[in-house]
C-alpha cells in the first residue's frame, strides 16, 4: 500500500507539473492524446454551455457565458494547486506520516493539512516535519509552490494581453464592416482607392488572423472569453473576413486580389488549426449562407454603390469551393461556442455599435 501511494503521489506530481508546463509556457499546440487540461475544458465548458442554452434572453445569455472564460481560468488553476498539494500529502503519508504538532493524529488528513500548508508557503509552525525524507520532501513542495504562484502570475497577464488584442481587432470592423460584421459592409465602406481601402483593410487581417492563431493556439482559453457585445466575436469577424476575400478573388471588379488571396489563405488557416483546438470537427450548416436569393440581392446591394459583381457561371463555381473551404469548420466552432454567424450582407434594421447609446438615440450620418 505505502508503494502504491509513494508512485501514485509521484504521478500525480508528474502530470499536473506537465500539464502546467505545457499550458502557460510551451508556446505551441501539443499533440498528445492524452492531456488533462483539454479534458478539463472539454467536460466543464458541456454542463456550462447546456445551461446557457436554456436561457432565451441573448444578453442574459451572453452574461453567463462571459463568466466561464475567467473562471475556468482561475479553476484550472485551482485544480493544479489541488492535484500538487494531493500528490506531496500522498508521498508524506508513503513515508511514514512523520508529522507532528498541535497534537494532531498522524494519518493522511494531516499529511494533506500540512502539504496543503506546505505548498501555499504559509509556514504556520503548527505541524511540522520531523524526518529527514519529510523535510526533504516538505522543502521541494515549498520551492514549487513558490514557483507556482510565479507562474500564474506571470499567465494571468499574457492571457489577457491576447484577449485585449483580439478584441481591438474586433472592435475595429465595427465601423469598418458593421454589427455583426458582414462580407457585404466591408466591401461597401471601404472600396475607396484614395483612402484606407480594401488592400490596407486586407492586410491588417492578415496579420490579426495570425495573431489570433498564434494567441488561441498557445492559450486556448483566450478563445473562450466573450466580446463585449453580445452581436460581436472574433469568429463573427473571422467569417466577414473570409465571406469578403472569397467575394474579391471571383468577382468584384478592381479588388485587389492577390491580397485578398493571401489574407483569405492565413484567415482560412487560423480557422481550421482551432477548430482542431477546440476538436469541433467540420459540420454541414443546416441551412446555405449564401443562397441564389441572398446571393442576387447581394449583388444587387454592391451595383447600387456602383461596385460591380461579375460572376459567371465558373466564378459561381469557385466561391462555393472557396466557402467549404472554411465554413463546414467555422460553423462548427460557432456551434461549439453559442455565437451566431454573421450574414452575407447586413439587414437594414441593423445598427452598428458606434452608433448606439443607453442614454441617446440611434443616428446616421
Amino acid at each position: 500500500m505505502v508503494p502504491l501511494a509513494a508512485i501514485a503521489g509521484s504521478v500525480i506530481i508528474l502530470l499536473t507539473l506537465i500539464e502546467a508546463f505545457e499550458t502557460i509556457i510551451l508556446p505551441r499546440r501539443v499533440t498528445r492524446r492524452f492531456r488533462l487540461t483539454p479534458g478539463f475544458y472539454r467536460y466543464t465548458w458541456k454542463p456550462f454551455s447546456a445551461c446557457a442554452r436554456g436561457i432565451d434572453n441573448v444578453k442574459r445569455r451572453e452574461s453567463m457565458l462571459a463568466l466561464y472564460g475567467p473562471l475556468s481560468l482561475i479553476l484550472l488553476i485551482a485544480v493544479w494547486a489541488a492535484g500538487m498539494i494531493f500528490g506531496f500529502a500522498l508521498l508524506q503519508w508513503s513515508v511514514g506520516s512523520t508529522i507532528e504538532g498541535s497534537g494532531l493524529p498522524r494519518s493522511f488528513l494531516t499529511d494533506l493539512y500540512f502539504s496543503g500548508s506546505t505548498f501555499c508557503t504559509l509556514g504556520l509552525g503548527d505541524v511540522t516535519p520531523r524526518a529527514a525524507l519529510s523535510r526533504t520532501l516538505t522543502i521541494v513542495e515549498a520551492g514549487m509552490g513558490f514557483g507556482f504562484l510565479a507562474l500564474v502570475i506571470s499567465y494571468l497577464p499574457v492571457v489577457y494581453g491576447g484577449f485585449s488584442e483580439r478584441e481591438v481587432n474586433v472592435a475595429l470592423l465595427d465601423g469598418r464592416a458593421g454589427t455583426p460584421p458582414t462580407a457585404a459592409e466591408l466591401i461597401l465602406r471601404n472600396n475607396d482607392p484614395e483612402h484606407m481601402g480594401l488592400r490596407e483593410i486586407f492586410h491588417e487581417w492578415e496579420h490579426s488572423s495570425a495573431e489570433l492563431l498564434e494567441s488561441h493556439i498557445s492559450y486556448p482559453v483566450v478563445g473562450y472569453f466573450r466580446s463585449q457585445h453580445d452581436n460581436q466575436s472574433w469568429v463573427a469577424a473571422l467569417t466577414a473576413v473570409l465571406d469578403a476575400t472569397a467575394l474579391c478573388q471571383v468577382g468584384i471588379v478592381g479588388a485587389p486580389v492577390r491580397q485578398a488571396q493571401l489574407t483569405f489563405a492565413m484567415a482560412r488557416h487560423a480557422v481550421v488549426d482551432l477548430a482542431q483546438v477546440f476538436n469541433t470537427p467540420p459540420r454541414d450548416l443546416e441551412t446555405p449562407r449564401l443562397s441564389r436569393e441572398a446571393l442576387e440581392e447581394l449583388r444587387s446591394q454592391l451595383a447600387n454603390a456602383g461596385i460591380e459583381l461579375q460572376l459567371t457561371p465558373e466564378g459561381e463555381q469557385r466561391l462555393t469551393k472557396l466557402r467549404n473551404l472554411y465554413e463546414p469548420y467555422i460553423a462548427a466552432l460557432a456551434e461549439y461556442l453559442l455565437v451566431q454567424l454573421p450574414p452575407w450582407f447586413r439587414a437594414s434594421t441593423a445598427h452598428d455599435n458606434w452608433k448606439t447609446s443607453r442614454w441617446g438615440e440611434r443616428f446616421t450620418i
